[in-house]
């Protein structure tokens, strides 16, 4: 079975600066490579992400295409940095932008988002990468997502320190263990929902 995935990196650097949150969520797309899962990457600060709540903002509006790439994978892999114990205010954008999909409805009356799974990836210098995740999962949960088991990877530095992901010369044994783990429920849970569908409403 054939599966596909796309990672959006809510960095607040424009390419083509280094960033830690690409280079975990690189780290993810290869684990799920493993799995059979062919994946892209698409850092949305490059983009013009209009701010508001529907699916198409208006002229020079990027979210539709985007949203396209969305729908089209089977996986949605969510990556933000930490910033002041939340994550950036461009995943927060992106979170807006997926609310749209709570209005919209296939012809069994399911939201459109049924049957894609969705992973999350964090970074930071501080403590906070579980408050974010919770806020990433309950917003990707809502608008119809589905999370396997395990379905976060993070790394956080010690506290009030300058060392980044990025810095660490090899990736710590606990951060590949969790991406291995991410890659392999979130392709087995999505290959499940591929033969097996969420039913439709009445």
């Amino acid at each position: 079975m054939s599966l596909t995935a796309i990672a959006l990196n809510c960095t607040l650097k424009p390419s083509p600066a280094d960033s830690s949150c690409e280079l975990l969520l690189r780290q993810i797309l290869d684990a799920l490579a493993g799995e059979g899962v062919t994946g892209e990457l698409l850092r949305a600060v490059d983009h013009n992400i209009k701010p508001g709540v529907s699916a198409d903002e208006g002229a020079d509006d990027d979210w539709p295409a985007i949203r396209r790439q969305v729908l089209d994978a089977d996986i949605l892999v969510l990556g933000t940095p930490i910033w002041l114990g939340h994550p950036s205010s461009v995943c927060q954008r992106v979170l807006e932008r997926l609310d749209a999909f709570l209005g919209e409805t296939d012809e069994e009356g399911r939201m459109v988002t049924f049957g894609r799974v969705a992973a999350v990836a964090v970074v930071g210098n501080e403590d906070g990468a579980h408050h974010a995740g919770a806020e990433l999962f309950q917003g990707l949960n809502d608008v119809g997502f589905t999370l396997a088991a395990g379905a976060m990877s993070y790394w956080v530095g010690e506290a009030m320190q300058g060392i980044d992901y990025k810095d660490l010369e090899q990736v710590p044994d606990t951060v590949a263990g969790t991406t291995a783990t991410l890659a392999r429920n979130t392709a087995h849970l999505a290959k499940l929902l591929r033969q097996a569908p969420y039913p439709g409403g009445s």
